[in-house]
């Protein structure tokens, strides 16, 4: 099997904001350990972090669609929909597929419809062939949080690791050797998560339980899809500035192989020389997302 995950995180579950991380670990149609072995050796081929610019968000939805479907595996609502897409068509199965949600909010029914549990069954998993039992996600109700993170970190161990990280990033000031823990949601995060409690700041859950930084840097490769002008100074600090646990993305600049796909709006904020380096690599970027 091989093994793929997204996270989801931020703003809760609303996907279009970026601030989704959701862990998928996926199984490619990879029959043969000869198989398995040669895609494990193309990634290790990475060891750069890459920026790739695309027109509008709804291209990045696009380019990163085309890369999961080639390793497999995906993000955003806009993603979500591309795979699910892909999968009707019969040109992708999740059947051999196990996913790992990175966030939960903690005291919300399972049910709720702004749970990840109801939103990811809702707009991904029951339009594809994945197995319920191989989609795990955290448990924000569980009588013991300390212990549920423990187990969780104990099952992606158990998986093999994180193939392929696809999402967003960790709450400001989250350690940079953080694990899957309880963590107290920004008062911002709350604020901006109101809108999907009608507009109530009461109803928003203040704690959720996520996976770390550090759990997410041990993933052998990460995509990070970032779309928007309202995203442009989170990506400038990801990409030009220092690695610092208030932009916990910036993180990533350490990663041996990461991935940023943004649309031309979230590079508002970055050095028009940093822009023209990246875009200079459009070819480059394309090739991996070539015959998906």
């Amino acid at each position: 099997m091989y093994w793929v995950n997204t996270l989801l995180f931020g703003h809760l579950p609303n996907a279009a904001e970026l601030i989704f991380k959701i862990w998928v670990s996926s199984a490619l149609n990879l029959s043969t350990t000869s198989d398995l072995k040669q895609l494990h050796k193309n990634t290790d081929k990475c060891t750069r972090m890459r920026l790739v610019i695309t027109d509008t968000a709804a291209d990045v939805a696009d380019w990163a669609a085309k890369y999961i479907k080639k390793k497999i595996t995906d993000t955003p609502l806009g993603t979500y929909k591309k795979l699910i897409e892909f999968h009707k068509e019969g040109k992708l199965s999740f059947k051999y597929v196990k996913t790992f949600n990175m966030d939960e909010y903690c005291d919300l029914p399972r049910d709720h419809p702004e749970s990840y549990h109801s939103f990811m069954f809702n707009s991904f998993f029951k339009h594809i062939d994945i197995d319920p039992a191989n989609a795990l996600l955290l448990d924000g109700n569980a009588p013991d949080l300390e212990k549920e993170c423990d187990e969780y970190e104990r099952k992606i161990k158990e998986a093999g690791g994180i193939q392929l990280f696809l999402g967003a990033f960790n709450e400001p000031g989250s350690s940079l050797v953080s694990r899957t823990r309880v963590k107290t949601l920004a008062q911002e995060t709350i604020i901006a998560n109101a809108r999907f409690f009608g507009g109530d700041i009461a109803k928003v859950p203040t704690r959720a339980l996520t996976v770390g930084v550090a759990t997410v840097m041990e993933a052998k490769e990460v995509m990070i899809l970032i779309t928007g002008a309202h995203k442009a100074y989170a990506l400038h600090k990801a990409i030009e500035g220092g690695v610092s646990h208030m932009f916990t993305v910036s993180a990533f600049q350490m990663h041996q192989c990461a991935i940023f796909v943004c649309d031309e709006d979230a590079t508002m904020e970055l050095k028009v020389r940093t822009v023209k380096y990246f875009k200079g690599l459009n070819a480059v970027h394309h090739k991996l997302i070539e015959d998906a």
